[in-house]
């Protein structure tokens, strides 16, 4: 008996031995949860400082936007409005908890405000009197138990086992200590809700929740689980998540850095602060994925504090191109903290750059083709410019919870160039979508077509680009709704040369191209209809049928294409410049764009500097200085200063050092990846 009394206590102590670690753990996870969720950071606090002098947008559906919008400083305004306005049963009149929108649904409100009353009450439980802290907690229990006792069900099954989650999850394990038995039974009933599954970010978004239920559980073997699935998703090479160069894929082969990919970074970013510290943080490897993910993906798309609007994807929200950056910015903030000094060093001079506060110079320059994504982005010193395409690899847009709702032309090769980064802030709900800049399409008063009831593909997989030194050219064969183009886009770092060629289509519909659609600025100069000059950047036709600009008075509002905004007629000033092709025969245009300029380089550019080889069916050809750039869609010859010919068998894009008689950059259109 009295050995075996001994070696009872021998397993207790060793089980209790065993298990400290894993509290521990847990304890600092809780505590690491709270500190990220709080904005608990000197970089951050000077990040919440610049978003708190921004106002607040008022109607939100974006996650990334909730998420950054949770992050404000909440006030004791506020609090007191919250406290002030709840009824007695724990609701609140002004949200309305019959609503039934698949986006920006209403009681979505309510779990928000329950988060900022427990993060209020965790920052000022020590300040607050007694009978403060007494009237804020009820407040609390209130607003929870209204939830718990409702059950409210969104038709979007993205808000019941995702967003409400995720945003419940943080308020419970702040109020933690203040909840009955009774409460914290029904907070991991809220977080049952998500399980398990998925691809890519969706399955990131519904791990992160388990998470949460498995601290307010204090069940360790269910946070390795999580922590498991999560980083399963820090790799390369599957169909939904990082791709190869450094893009994001999600519902299909389809470019997400706006979206899903910004959510999957900054989730990411979070879990890897999360666990720094415990025997679950990354790995060397994890975070150098996450650190490349930035460095050599995001860091392409962010100019002067603005997000490309090739980067938005179908999130055209009021404000996206700048909470997105914000947004991004407290993520590189978190990754900081578990990179090497060198990484760190790197993404400080990023976030510096970028900033809209910053007179920082920009020093990241260059010309990168998202192979995986039908993306090209040129950064000079003193401009940005991108072109958006698709393919049959590519998906180029999508219309998913009444979002882009007239953004069916946006992939087919948008070109947009940025001086001071604001160029198309919030310029949408004036927009003549049949005009997005870059694109090729017909001209038609009728409604932009739905993507998911009409044949949305590129059906060509002559789409791709090259780069060398600072330079690149990048093409595109448009196929679409009998229409058929060849685009040619050449990044200088001067201009942008736009080549178009065997324009054509089954159809009586006139053809244009759109060269250009912004914010009237100031006066538009031209001379004989071929140079024009506004807002910084000229336009010089080489070639083309008919050259149009015209400065319009336009109305529209938000709700046109976003469905979940209210009505509300919005108006302002519109510069445009587009092309009209021939109807008679395949039509074609040369034209050159330089930004960062001015009406007396534009007035004084030589364009004899250019020489145009090839602009047809076949081939799109030109040299510029000791280069010649080619989009090959047919085996051809190449003749270049009447020399001899260059035979090209291999349709794809090319650049031809002229002095060394050499190809110094080739891709085949054939090479580039396969996503089907």
């Amino acid at each position: 008996m009295k050995n075996q009394l001994l070696l009872f206590l021998l397993i207790t102590c060793c089980t209790a031995h065993a298990q400290n670690p894993f509290n521990d753990s847990i304890a600092l996870i809780k505590r690491n949860y709270i500190n990220a969720t709080l904005g608990e950071d000197e970089g951050k606090r000077t990040l919440l400082k610049q978003l708190a002098a921004i106002p607040q947008e008022q109607e939100v559906s974006d996650q990334n936007v909730i998420e950054l919008q949770q992050l404000y400083p909440v006030s004791s305004k506020e609090i007191k409005y919250l406290t002030n306005t709840l009824c007695a049963e724990g609701s609140w009149k002004d949200i309305n908890y019959k609503d039934s929108k698949r986006s920006g649904w209403e009681p979505k409100i309510h779990a928000e405000r329950i988060l900022k009353l427990a993060k209020y009450y965790y920052q000022k439980r020590q300040q607050l009197k007694p009978v403060q802290i007494s009237r804020l907690t009820n407040t609390i229990h209130q607003a929870m138990n209204f939830w718990f006792k409702h059950e409210l069900i969104c038709p979007n099954w993205w808000y019941n086992q995702i967003g409400i989650p995720r945003t419940l999850g943080p308020a419970f394990l702040l109020f933690e200590q203040e909840m009955s038995e009774e409460e914290k039974q029904a907070a991991v009933k809220v977080m049952m809700n998500s399980a398990f599954g998925m691809t890519g970010q969706n399955k990131v978004w519904l791990a992160g929740n388990v998470l949460i239920r498995a601290l307010l559980e204090n069940d360790w073997e269910l946070t390795k689980d999580a922590r498991e699935v999560i980083t399963s998703e820090i790799t390369l090479g599957q169909k939904e998540g990082i791709k190869a160069d450094w893009s994001f894929h999600q519902h299909g082969p389809q470019q997400q850095f706006g979206n899903y990919g910004l959510s999957f970074l900054c989730n990411m970013s979070f879990y890897s602060e999360l666990f720094a510290g415990t025997s679950l943080a990354f790995s060397k490897e994890q975070q150098k994925i996450l650190t490349s993910l930035l460095l050599e993906g995001y860091q392409w798309i962010i100019w002067r504090g603005y997000w490309d609007v090739n980067g938005l994807n179908r999130q055209l929200f009021r404000n996206a191109d700048v909470d997105k950056r914000f947004r991004l910015f407290f993520a590189a903030y978190s990754l900081m903290k578990s990179s090497e000094p060198e990484v760190a060093d790197q993404i400080k001079k990023m976030i510096l750059r970028n900033s809209s506060f910053s007179q920082v110079p920009n020093s990241f320059t260059g010309n990168k083709h998202f192979r995986e994504s039908d993306y090209t982005v040129h950064r000079t010193p003193t401009w940005l410019a991108s072109v958006r395409m698709a393919s049959e690899r590519v998906i180029g847009t999508e219309l998913v919870n009444e979002d882009n709702l007239k953004g069916y032309y946006m992939a087919d090769g948008a070109l947009y160039t940025y001086v001071r980064g604001d160029e198309y802030h919030n310029i949408f709900p004036f927009w003549d979508w049949r005009r997005i800049p870059g694109i090729t399409t017909y001209e038609s008063n009728a409604p932009i077509p739905n993507p998911n009831k009409t044949d949305s593909r590129n059906h060509s997989s002559c789409v791709g680009g090259v780069t060398y030194q600072h330079t690149g050219i990048t093409a595109m064969q448009l196929k679409r709704n009998k229409l058929e183009a060849n685009k040619t886009w050449v990044f200088t770092d001067d201009y942008v040369l736009c080549m178009g060629s065997n324009i054509h289509a089954d159809s009586t519909a006139t053809i244009m191209t759109s060269i250009d659609q912004r914010f009237s600025k100031d006066k538009v100069w031209s001379e004989d209809n071929k140079r024009f000059f506004h807002d910084n950047t000229g336009y010089i036709i080489l070639q083309a049928d008919t050259c149009i600009a015209v400065t319009e008075n336009k109305e529209g509002q938000w709700k046109d294409f976003m469905g979940m905004y209210k009505p509300e007629m919005l108006k302002n000033k519109l510069f445009s410049i587009y092309l009209k092709h021939r109807k008679d025969m395949p039509a074609s245009y040369i034209y050159l764009t330089l930004p960062a300029t001015t009406q007396q380089k534009v007035r004084d550019f030589d364009s004899r500097s250019v020489h145009i080889i090839r602009n047809d069916k076949k081939a799109q050809a030109a040299v510029i200085n000791d280069l010649c750039y080619a989009s090959v869609y047919h085996p051809t010859n190449l003749l270049i200063d009447n020399d001899n010919p260059i035979a090209i068998s291999e349709p794809g894009t090319y650049i031809i050092h002229i002095k060394k008689k050499e190809i110094v950059s080739h891709e085949s259109f054939a090479l580039q990846l396969t996503n089907k």
